[in-house]
């Protein structure tokens, strides 16, 4: 029996997502719970997994398609299901006709190896009738990705047609206006059927693909009465189901799989057949040669372009990593620690490719704000060449523009003495680590202080509706931290920040900014914010002018610390020159709402707060 996979509700305001790419092609067998498609909104990027273990049968969203929350992806059955899908109502009064003629082709093709004429009539028939040879397909369909999230989009799908996949293995990526996310196959078998394309927008609930055992023959209808077809389609299911038990080792592998299963030509010579096979013997060789494959063996599942350049870049073989990703998924963080471990195994001592960008970041300095800036977002190999902008991207581009279009933005710096909380962090951060369980950064301090300042000044702490005239004074300080991805800039929340202790905003502060980075935080936690703060000096910089994250009205950007000679003045007003750590705040603020003193009133408690440093008490000191 077929399975739909629907896009499941992403967060309470989400109502859509964008399919940004598949992970598993029809075909493909899936594990329960395994990755099917990645979707995106406009605050997370999240992978939709299966419901069910079988073969994806039918994809029904492509990527790049927007659909709303409910609408179905895909449907997972047991691969019998295969061809079923592409058969229309128009063709049902020619099914008869066309069975008769399979059967009688098929008889003829007994003698050659083939099926029997039942298991050949059964998989021949349309959509309307259950197939009964091989089982039913499941149907993938796009889960609910929050509560407000009634459609996705469908960027990229991960598998193709014929593909074997595995329960919970990604099928596809799918983009709302809240996230992007990979959908993964409820079922495991064989992807036959793809019925979403790229960039095709569905609702939630809707079918994307059907994932059977793949007896059925692929998710294209075979011709009617073309047996010589048929053997040559149920030829390429079973090279593709070989080939994916290899790793995908190279991009010329891929790029070969890839071209046969965008093929798809029944009518392939028997050189390219033979071609085929000889291939897929050879990756199937590799395969057994190496260790037995579990879901986060080394080289297995989808390994994206840049993290192959990356590995031919520092000579590593991606099939003697082990992702760490979700599903297994080799990241770039895989391909850089393998090089370093090669190069320390050899006694090398040059760091691999974008090390240099990583270690780019003030080190020496201490950061202002816990959540370090990803590696170099942009591979430099991509120079002079054109690429579609992903689907979080264009996100933070519209809201970007949105935000400057809708309120009167403008920026206040600060400069603060932060040497007291150096200090203290230096005392304690050894023991906060064996307490807390998190490393002890200069982000809790400052969002400590960020809270108790917006108790005192409401108004940085509010919304203002100039439609509907009215001013919303929050109850609780939502305070939202910026966290640098490889995909873009996020924005968790952390609800009710004026609430937690020094240690539970440390603990909360780490905890969601790994989520985030791992795209494993929810569409509910990238929403509802009521001040952000964004650490500009984790990349070196002293200052900026920060955009709003609408629809507050106010985010506070924190400079790199720098150790600087300033005028210090004692108890008994004499002044002298000393090394002193210092630290720009820089406030973007509504000027519809807040004027330049109510911003100067609030960097001010904020600023004699830090300069304070009286923390202590709170650290157990």
């Amino acid at each position: 029996m077929s399975e739909t996979v629907n896009l499941p509700a992403l967060g309470e305001s989400v109502t859509e997502g964008t399919v940004t790419r598949w992970l598993k092609a029809v075909g493909d067998e899936v594990a329960v719970d395994e990755p099917l498609v990645e979707v995106s909104t406009d605050k997370v990027d999240t992978e939709i997994p299966s419901p069910v273990a079988g073969v994806l049968e039918e994809i029904l969203v492509e990527e790049d398609d927007t659909v709303e929350v409910g609408a179905p992806l895909a449907t997972i059955g047991d691969g019998s299901g295969g061809g079923s899908a592409d058969a229309s109502e128009d063709d049902a009064a020619a099914e008869e006709p066309a069975v008769e003629e399979a059967q009688q082709d098929d008889a003829q093709q007994e003698p050659a190896g083939e099926p029997a004429p039942e298991e050949r009539a059964s998989t021949d028939q349309g959509s309307d009738e259950a197939p009964s040879a091989g089982g039913e397909a499941s149907e993938v369909t796009l889960p609910a990705l929050g509560e407000s999230v009634t459609e996705g989009t469908v960027t990229r799908w991960l598998k193709s047609v014929g593909d074997e996949v595995e329960v919970d293995e990604p099928l596809l990526e799918v983009s709302t206006d809240k996230v992007d996310t990979e959908i993964p196959s409820p079922v495991a078998g064989t992807l036959l059927e793809i019925r979403a394309e790229e960039d095709d927008t569905v609702e939630v609930g809707a079918v994307l693909a059907l994932v059977g055992s793949g007896s059925a023959g692929g998710g294209s209808a075979p011709s009617e009465g073309s047996s010589g077809q048929d053997e040559a389609s149920a030829e390429e299911i079973e090279d593709k189901a070989t080939e994916a038990e290899a790793p995908e080792e190279t991009e010329e592998a891929a790029e070969a799989a890839g071209a046969e299963k965008s093929e798809k030509t029944p009518e392939a010579s028997p050189s390219e057949e033979a071609s085929r096979r000889e291939s897929a013997e050879r990756d199937s060789a590799q395969a057994e040669s190496a260790e037995a494959p579990s879901a986060t063996e080394p080289g297995q599942g989808y390994v994206t372009p840049l993290v192959r350049r990356l590995a031919h870049q520092n000579n590593v073989d991606l099939s003697t990593v082990r992702g760490t990703g979700v599903g297994g998924r080799i990241r770039k963080q895989d391909v850089l620690a393998a090089a370093l471990a090669s190069q320390a195994a050899a006694g090398g001592s040059e760091a691999p490719a974008e090390q240099a960008s990583e270690a780019a970041a003030p080190s020496s300095a201490p950061a202002a704000a816990s959540a370090p800036a990803a590696s170099s977002s942009v591979d430099p190999s991509v120079r002079g060449e054109v690429e579609k902008a992903p689907r979080i991207r264009q996100v933070i581009a519209q809201r970007m523009r949105e935000s400057l279009d809708l309120s009167t933005q403008l920026t206040q710096v600060h400069e603060v003495d932060v040497t007291r909380i150096v200090q203290l962090r230096k005392k304690a951060k050894a023991s906060f680590q064996q307490q807390a369980g998190v490393n002890l950064t200069y982000l809790p301090f400052i969002t400590k202080a960020v809270a108790e300042a917006l108790k005192q000044h409401p108004k940085l702490n509010a919304s203002f509706s100039e439609d509907n005239k009215e001013i919303t004074y929050h109850a609780s300080e939502d305070i939202a931290i910026a966290v640098d991805t490889e995909k873009g800039l996020l924005v968790p929340v952390i609800k009710d920040a004026g609430s937690l202790n020094l240690t539970g905003l440390a603990q909360k502060i780490a905890d969601v900014a790994e989520r985030t980075r791992t795209n494993k935080i929810s569409p509910d936690e990238l929403s509802g914010g009521t001040f952000s703060i964004t650490n500009i000096g984790s990349v070196g910089a002293l200052f900026d002018t920060p955009i709003i994250n609408q629809p507050q009205v106010a985010i506070l950007g924190t400079g790199a610390i720098v150790k600087r000679p300033m005028v210090v003045t004692d108890a008994d007003g004499n002044d002298s020159i000393a090394i002193r750590h210092m630290m720009y705040l820089s406030l973007t603020y509504d000027h519809r709402l807040v004027d330049g003193a109510d911003a100067g009133r609030f960097l001010t408690t904020l600023r004699q707060r830090l300069e304070g440093g009286e923390f202590a008490n709170e650290l157990g000191l």
